[in-house]
């Protein structure tokens, strides 16, 4: 059985409807998600831990206050790691969380 993962990544424009793809090498399925808020990529991470994703990765954009949101929203269905940016670079270098 394949691990299902997925990455969600923070932009002001995203739309989880629109900006997402798949990737099956066979052992992973990968989604990818934008989203445009903290809330969204709750609502989105709720939805990819019932549909069976069980690692879900952050992007950079996603402060202290959004990835602590998300991991609280999955708890016990998906584990979320994070890539980790004081400031982040596509964000004017600032935190996500002076944005979302």
């Amino acid at each position: 059985m394949p691990l299902k993962g997925a990455f969600i990544f923070i932009a002001p424009q995203g739309d989880p409807e629109v900006h997402k793809s798949v990737i099956d090498t066979g052992d992973v399925i990968l989604t990818t998600v934008g989203v445009n808020s903290y809330e969204k990529a709750v609502e989105t991470a709720k939805k990819l831990a019932d549909e069976g994703v069980s690692a879900i990765e952050l992007c950079g954009g996603f402060g202290n206050k959004g990835t602590f949101m998300v991991s609280e929203a999955v708890k016990g269905k998906s584990v979320v790691g994070a890539i980790r940016f004081d400031i982040h670079p596509g964000l004017g270098n600032k935190s996500g969380d002076e944005f979302f």
